[in-house]
């Protein structure tokens, strides 16, 4: 059987299997680790030049503090969740509808409109700048929230119908036909057999579509200007002055930035991991 196993290997291979991974671990996390330790160092520490040793002077709470009396944060964060929230239930409701669509009804052009689907996937988004960038200037939606939300759903519902829809085809279809056998309309059956059936899927879905808008940084610096509309990630190189840069500030609203979908992740854990791997063994 290929792969072995890694207890099955020899003691040598083991040892080194482990401490690569440690290794590989450590240099991962080192980034985060240095923007962790700049967010609590006081200026005087950064003019010093001390950017990797421990902070003379922890200054965590007092960096923290400033980030949000001294800048507007907060009101990048109520923008990201303003933006992304809407985003990630307008693409899972779209995709998970177009999904059932593709994968239970036979009709003319339906392979073709699911090669569409992936056809999009494949283009890559920094080609659609100016042409995206004019077409919420000529709607009016650019600098506005609604611009951001109606474009995030646009761009992500390629890839998740294509997530949603080969979930959805790996429900049976005895399942199905015996419901519109009974009577039952097409909406109860999406509502009542389909959506419990790939709820799994749905958690991990609006996971992976939730950290995708959130981390967005293209689209909130092509279309958003100010600071009302601004999202966390562009918020962030924001703070950054025209002569002078409070790093300990701007890793401070990093470190606040990353939280969001480190908390869902976590919180969604179990259904997230149950989600990718729905259909993997059967029996």
């Amino acid at each position: 059987m290929f792969p072995t196993p890694v207890e099955q290997k020899s003691l040598p291979f083991n040892i080194s299997y482990r401490v690569a991974i440690w290794l590989a671990l450590f240099l991962w996390l080192l980034p985060l680790l240095a923007v962790l330790l700049t967010s609590a160092r006081s200026t005087a520490d950064l003019n010093a030049g001390n950017y990797w040793g421990i902070p003379t002077q922890w200054m965590f709470l007092e960096n923290y503090t400033l980030v949000f009396t001294q800048t507007p944060m907060l009101r990048y964060l109520l923008n990201s969740l303003i933006i992304t929230l809407p985003a990630v239930i307008g693409a899972v409701a779209l995709s998970t509808l177009a999904g059932y669509a593709l994968a239970k009804f036979k009709f003319r052009g339906r392979i073709g409109l699911f090669a569409a689907f992936i056809a999009g996937n494949f283009v890559p988004f920094q080609i659609l700048m100016i042409p995206v960038r004019n077409l919420t200037i000529d709607m009016g939606l650019y600098d506005t929230a609604s611009g951001l939300i109606l474009f995030h759903i646009a761009f992500q519902t390629g890839f998740c119908t294509l997530f949603m829809r080969n979930f959805i085809i790996g429900l049976p279809d005895e399942l199905i036909e015996a419901a519109r056998v009974e009577g039952v309309s097409e909406w109860q059956i999406f509502c009542h057999i389909v959506l419990p059936l790939v709820r799994p899927a749905l958690a991990a879905l609006s996971v992976l579509i939730f950290t995708f808008i959130w981390n967005d940084y293209f689209w909130a610096l092509v279309l958003v200007q100010s600071d009302e509309v601004r999202p966390i990630t562009a918020g962030i190189s924001a703070l950054k002055g025209q002569w002078l840069a409070s790093w300990q500030l701007i890793s401070a609203g990093s470190i606040i930035a990353a939280l969001p979908p480190v908390i869902l992740f976590f919180a969604m854990q179990r259904h997230f991991i149950a989600g990718l791997t729905l259909g993997a063994t059967k029996g």
